[in-house]
């Protein structure tokens, strides 16, 4: 089992940041949410807040940080365990520091991206909250 941690960061129009996986990473060309592994002995909020300092280049803390939902996905070759948050506040310029490609998108627009098959769930969720 496999656990990653996801954010819904949400800007002030509704528009929900996804992130397009770079290639040479497995699911390349995949649009998801931004986050990542779960090291050991790390909380899934402290692993957010890291991989988002890491990732993006933004700082928020755990406080900011709302547990939403999860998924669970049965991968060929591992299973995954996915806690997903809602964010709204963060300092700093959203900045892709890996190579991907970033995307602000409203819910109602996800459905038409490629996705993982992990948060593809999670899409029409966010839609009827958002």
């Amino acid at each position: 089992m496999v656990l990653v941690v996801a954010v819904a960061l949400v800007d002030a129009d509704g528009r929900v940041l996804l992130a397009r996986r770079p290639e040479g990473k497995p699911m390349a060309g995949l649009w998801e949410f931004p986050g990542g592994k779960v090291r050991a002995g790390e909380r899934p909020e402290a692993a957010l807040v890291r991989e988002l300092k890491e990732e993006l280049a933004i700082d928020t803390t755990e406080s900011c940080l709302a547990p939403f939902t999860f998924a669970s996905h049965a991968y060929e070759d591992f299973h995954l365990v996915m806690p997903l948050f809602l964010c709204r506040v963060w300092k700093g310029a959203v900045t892709a520091t890996e190579g991907q490609e970033l995307k602000w998108v409203r819910p109602n627009r996800m459905a038409n991206l490629p996705m993982p098959p992990a948060d593809r769930p999670l899409v029409a969720m966010l839609r009827d909250l958002l």
